[in-house]
């Protein structure tokens, strides 16, 4: 479906049909449009126009598969997709708020939600073991993500690869919490207390023992308010390149996931508007 095409279909059949709503989509034109020198560049003009060159980056299947439906070459789909990536990361129109934004100074949170998410990728070639999830059982890449409670607005990821412990992440991430900000974490983050002590995590059952009702109540009301970040995910991965198995190189993971989650927050501030 081209751009002339999309035009005959409502806001909810758009946002259905590739992701984003119309007017993301027209600041995601306005980004990739004002990068354009003024100037007529030399060589054969662009085949596809600004608006069908977002809506072919967007599509996650094959070059081969997209390149036959846009009459182009796959080498053709593929320098597109890389610019129109780069290119709209490099307008500044698409960022989220970053790390920094969560110590005291630069805007308190009054609670944040942290968890990780993984995508498969194909079986590496070398370093296998590096990328293998033992949750998942098969290979993957991790990202971690932290959203404020309030809003469920993303406010910044770090990466890594499949294998890499989830509390091990987080201190590799170098992630800091102002301390009047509570945070809701999962049991993967054990021993979250010493590093941020207004952290709350599920009791854990202890050894040859069971859990009293108290904590049971505890770990239920814990679990209903950290499900708001698994909504998240869920609105992440309606783009397939980060739900189904990742066939790209790897290197352009973490500019693709910060780019989606700066769509998505872009999407949430048109609704709350």
């Amino acid at each position: 479906m081209n751009y002339e095409a999309s035009q005959s279909l409502s806001h909810s059949q758009f946002k259905r049909r590739f992701g984003v709503q119309k007017a993301t989509f027209k600041r995601m034109v306005n980004g990739l449009s004002a990068g354009r020198p003024p100037v007529k560049m030399r060589g054969r003009p662009h085949k596809l126009s600004v608006e069908n060159r977002i809506l072919l980056a967007l599509e996650y299947r094959t070059y081969f598969h997209i390149a036959t439906d846009w009459a182009v070459s796959e080498s053709t789909i593929c320098r597109i997709v890389h610019r129109v990536e780069t290119e709209l990361m490099a307008s500044g129109l698409f960022r989220i708020p970053g790390k920094k934004r969560l110590i005291r100074g630069f805007g308190q949170y009054e609670m944040v939600v942290m968890d990780v998410t993984e995508t498969p990728i194909e079986r590496p070639k070398h370093k296998q073991k590096a990328f293998y999830s033992g949750k998942k059982k098969y290979h993957t890449l991790k990202c971690q993500v932290i959203i404020d409670k309030a809003t469920l607005d993303i406010i910044c990821l770090y990466f890594g690869d499949g294998r890499t412990h989830d509390f091990k992440l987080f201190k590799t991430s170098g992630v800091h919490f102002d301390p009047d900000t509570k945070s809701l974490e999962d049991s993967g983050y054990q021993g979250m207390a010493r590093y941020h002590a207004n952290c709350f995590l599920p009791q854990k059952k202890p050894k040859n023992g069971d859990l009293s009702e108290s904590d049971r109540e505890y770990n239920r009301a814990l679990g209903s308010e950290r499900v708001c970040i698994e909504h998240v995910n869920r609105r992440l991965k309606v783009f397939k390149i980060l739900a189904l198995r990742y066939r790209n190189r790897r290197r352009r993971y973490g500019l693709r996931f910060n780019l989606i989650a700066a769509l998505y927050n872009h999407d949430r501030s048109l609704v709350a508007c």
